[in-house]
């Protein structure tokens, strides 16, 4: 089994930043970290948990929702076996619990939840105006 905790989290007024980190440990098949293409989500109280950014396995490349592009950077250190999201000007939209996810296999579907094996147990981010 493969376990993530994220840290990182806090409260931070609009415009500052923070950095989310994702520790993995374990394996699974014989899988190690730098197998995995790995993510973030987030979720604010009654809505669906939304993607936010997916990084590939050599960390070359990225993907982000529209409503993150040009202030968040996810980057990955394997050797580490942890994965980062930079937030920088940062808005109250931003508040919500961020969670990490991890997936041993390819998928065009990136942004969906569910093709996602492994989820860490959340960090809150609260932006204050």
């Amino acid at each position: 089994q493969v376990q993530l905790v994220e840290s990182g989290g806090g409260l931070v007024q609009a415009g500052g930043s923070l950095r989310l980190s994702c520790s993995a440990s374990g394996r699974t098949l014989g899988r190690t970290f730098s197998s995995f293409f790995m993510a973030w989500f987030r979720q604010t109280p009654g809505t669906e948990r939304e993607f936010v950014a997916v990084i590939n396995r050599s960390g070359d490349t990225t993907h982000y929702t529209d409503s993150v592009k040009g202030r968040f950077t996810i980057s990955r250190d394997n050797a580490k076996n942890t994965v980062y999201l930079q937030m920088n000007s940062l808005k109250p939209e931003d508040t919500a619990v961020y969670y990490c996810a991890g997936r041993a296999y390819s998928s065009t579907s990136y942004s969906r939840r569910d093709v996602y094996n492994y989820w860490g147990q959340g960090t809150q981010v609260t932006v204050s105006s």
